[in-house]
């Protein structure tokens, strides 16, 4: 027994032992590039009315369709969702190539009945705006929290 626990340990410090030397880098040439940082977006940038589809994470099938109307500045920022009166909402950070938003709450549309509050990240990508929406349900349970991406298009 002591033989095979000896071998054993012997095997074990034999194959732990210190790494082998590393040859040394010859290669001649440029760096690999990297990619751009995405270009920094401004209020001014996203200004205007924008059509938008929204569809819920893992169930694509459901579709929200509404119109954001963002300005160059803080102030006057809304959502308008068909035949209900516009929602404010609140720019609450612009970093980077980001533009973050809250509103609510307000009555749900996918949730009938339903106080929602979002959470939304706004990006300009290929002139389209895109981006997430976490949506927050005045419900108790598992299903409190959904998962929305969405486009919009500029409105003519």
């Amino acid at each position: 027994m002591r033989a095979m626990r000896s071998c054993w340990i012997a095997l074990l410090v034999a194959g732990c032992g210190g790494a082998a030397e590393k040859a040394e880098d010859t290669t001649v040439g440029e760096a690999p590039a990297m990619d751009e940082a995405p270009a920094a977006v401004s209020l001014a940038d996203v200004a205007g009315t924008w059509n938008v589809r929204s569809t819920v994470e893992g169930a694509e099938d459901k579709v929200v369709t509404y119109d954001i109307v963002a300005t160059a500045d803080e102030s006057g920022w809304f959502l308008k969702f068909p035949d209900r009166e516009p929602i404010p909402v609140q720019v609450v950070a612009v970093e980077g190539d980001s533009i973050v938003t809250e509103t609510g709450p307000f009555e749900s549309v996918l949730r009938k009945g339903v106080q929602v509050r979002t959470r939304v990240v706004n990006r300009l990508k290929d002139g389209k705006l895109v981006g997430t929406t976490t949506a927050r349900y005045e419900v108790s349970g598992a299903d409190s929290v959904t998962r929305l991406n969405f486009e919009g298009t500029r409105a003519p």
